[in-house]
């Protein structure tokens, strides 16, 4: 494994950058956060008519404070897809060049995924439990979504267990390839599936108003901003890690 190259750039444009898109990022998310809880009517297609079957009980009742989850939910499973896209970017660069960075890039995007599949996941828990009345149900993007989160945690798990450096960035670039493979299914699965209880967003109409609209997207894009800001702040660190190692490796000869 080529270790002449495991020393990124630090203190660049794209650290510049970073701290920029964080801060703005937490102005999207703050706005977003007060438009959802302000002027946002509540999601379409949330709303319980009657009594309805969901999840093996039957639902009566709506709880529209619940639906602002939406707002916050999908962006942050948006951006743990997007981050989880650059763990198979550098996992296919490293196969490729086997240099070393591209093997600690890619455990920096998916430690980035992770969080934000926790998030993910904590939103979509509590969506699950005020607006179908439950805390689990197999519908199938949650499952597939479930068989994800699972896949970033064995990419982790695998490389704890292995030692040797290039073994283990080998088999945790493949890892996190097929790991993404689960993406664009987890995406996709409301349009293969139309009974999915999961709403499709994005269509050519997406039938959300304006008021909701802007505040979904300033989460988005806010979110996304936060991701590559936690990444590039995260590539710093190891960055510094590495010229200290280096030095103390210096003075040790």
């Amino acid at each position: 494994m080529d270790r002449s190259a495991t020393k990124p750039a630090v203190g660049g444009l794209a650290d510049k950058l970073a701290l920029v898109l964080l801060a703005t990022g937490t102005v999207l998310t703050t706005v977003a956060f007060i438009l959802t809880f302000t002027v946002a009517s509540p999601v379409i297609g949330a709303k319980v008519s009657g009594v309805e079957l969901i999840g093996d009980q039957m639902i009566g009742n709506q709880l529209l404070l619940s639906q602002k989850i939406f707002y916050f939910h999908m962006p942050v499973a948006i951006a743990s897809m997007v981050a989880l896209g650059g763990t198979a970017f550098f996992g296919i660069r490293f196969l490729m060049t086997r240099d070393a960075v591209y093997d600690m890039k890619a455990k920096l995007c998916t430690e980035v995924s992770l969080v934000f599949i926790l998030a993910t996941m904590a939103t979509g828990e509590m969506w699950t439990r005020f607006e179908w009345g439950v805390w689990w149900t197999w519908d199938p993007r949650l499952t597939t979504y479930f068989i994800l989160m699972l896949m970033v945690f064995g990419y982790f798990v695998l490389r704890a267990a292995v030692e040797e450096p290039e073994r283990r960035a080998t088999y945790a670039s493949i890892f996190g390839i097929i790991a993404f493979v689960d993406v664009p299914i987890s995406f996709m699965i409301t349009r293969l599936i139309p009974s999915s209880i999961h709403p499709v967003v994005f269509r050519t109409d997406s039938g959300m108003s304006p008021d909701m609209l802007v505040p979904l997207m300033c989460s988005l894009f806010g979110f996304l901003m936060i991701a590559f800001g936690l990444y590039r702040f995260r590539v710093r660190t190891e960055a510094l890690a590495l010229r200290v190692e280096a030095v103390k490796d210096q003075i040790d000869e």
